[in-house]
């Protein structure tokens, strides 16, 4: 496909993905109903659409239109493209600027568009809750979130693991804010075949998880339980940190823990899988991934970052504080409630630890905020101890 080709793809698929659509199956059916383009064409084709729904608003104005094609114009603006190479007609290419569109684009560019890839509605609240960070985290928001791999420690060492992938042709690098972390420089489309990820060396985890994570206190802490497990990154975590810890996981959709006893047995760790309603008993530690608006990871699914409204998040905060309460009951004495959000939100991180800490049971103990100013998702964790009755 030519370089015009892949942005009329593009144009097709974001199309979809406005109307409602979720992008990543748009990406997949369109792959799948065009088998004569190749992994470059369908990786050059995602980067299209990934880059224009991050920056949807900008370019949007850039374009003049909040379409497929709009977003496409803004895009090939943004990088100071020759607008004619690219809309020509020509083969299948898109077709030429109509005169609508070119006297659109004699408008001068307003300053500050690149802070208004968010939400309308979310904004003042975004511009509160950073505050002085407002700024350099809307222009990291709009960039492609780097790649992070967790050494299993329990298996290898971070210098071995580099090693073994070097030889299938991926570079990664060790960042210093987690021991466990390596940030994938060069080759991260190799890394699903890749024999250190094959025989369980490696996982993918964004460095926030990972800072969180190892910064947990493990004194003392014989079982943990993963309640809001999901996929059940964080448990394996725990076991690669701490052989020696009895773990569960649980989750109120089991079918969301599907994959995770074939990545344990491929880590090396034994988890224990409880299914909905079947929690019963008392842990050292006890995590509470909540579910949440993602609002840290939106450079992933960008996506996601149009499709949140007020009354969904709403229901989040309301949700989050009903499942912290409810996975505090099965903390044992003397043990750690941690409270876990890939949120930049306050009213999904501080506020509600704010108000579990009212509970004079528990000694808020710590928490921290992250930001892509970490180099990492935006994510925030808080560590509770529950204090044993007189």
């Amino acid at each position: 496909m030519t370089p015009a080709a892949r942005v009329a793809a593009a144009i097709e698929i974001l199309d979809l993905v406005l109307s409602g659509e979720p992008a990543e199956r748009c990406l997949t059916t369109w792959a799948r109903n065009n088998r004569f383009a190749g992994s470059k064409d369908r990786a050059a084709i995602r980067d299209h659409v990934y880059d224009a729904l991050r920056c949807r608003e900008s370019f949007a104005r850039l374009g003049g239109a909040k379409s497929g094609r709009g977003l496409m114009i803004g895009a090939c603006r943004s990088q100071n493209v020759t607008l004619g190479e690219v809309f020509s007609g020509v083969g299948h290419a898109p077709a030429p600027l109509t005169a609508t569109e070119e006297a659109a684009l004699l408008a001068p560019v307003p300053e500050g568009l690149e802070l208004l890839d968010w939400p309308d509605w979310l904004l003042p609240q975004l511009k509160a809750d950073l505050g002085e960070d407002f700024v350099a985290v809307s222009l990291a928001q709009r960039e492609r979130a780097p790649l992070f791999l967790r050494v299993n420690l329990a298996k290898t060492t971070r210098e071995k693991a580099m090693a073994m992938l070097r030889r299938d042709d991926i570079d990664a690098e060790p960042h210093p804010a987690a021991s466990t972390a390596l940030k994938v420089v060069q080759g991260a489309r190799k890394l699903r075949l890749a024999q250190a990820y094959l025989e369980g060396s490696v996982e993918l985890q964004d460095l926030a998880s990972q800072i969180a994570i190892e910064a947990l206190p493990l004194d003392g802490v014989a079982s943990a339980l993963d309640f809001c497990a999901g996929g059940g990154g964080k448990a394996l975590a725990l076991a690669a940190r701490a052989p020696k810890l009895r773990l569960s996981a649980h989750d109120i959709d089991a079918g969301r823990m599907k994959d995770l006893p074939l990545r344990a047995e491929r880590a090396g760790a034994w988890i224990d899988l409880l299914p909905p309603g079947a929690v019963t008993g008392q842990w050292d530690m006890v995590l509470v991934d909540a579910p949440c608006s993602g609002s840290g990871t939106w450079r992933r699914t960008p996506d996601a970052k149009w499709q949140l409204l007020p009354e969904r998040l709403d229901a989040l905060v309301a949700l989050q504080s009903e499942i912290l309460q409810a996975a505090s009951r099965y903390v044992a004495p003397e043990g750690y409630l941690v409270y876990m959000t890939c949120s930049l939100l306050h009213c999904e991180n501080i506020a509600q630890a704010e108000q579990f800490a009212v509970n004079p049971e528990w000694q808020w103990v710590e928490h921290r905020q992250l930001t892509t100013q970490d180099g990492s998702d935006g994510f925030f964790y808080s560590v509770f101890k529950r204090m044993d009755a007189e």
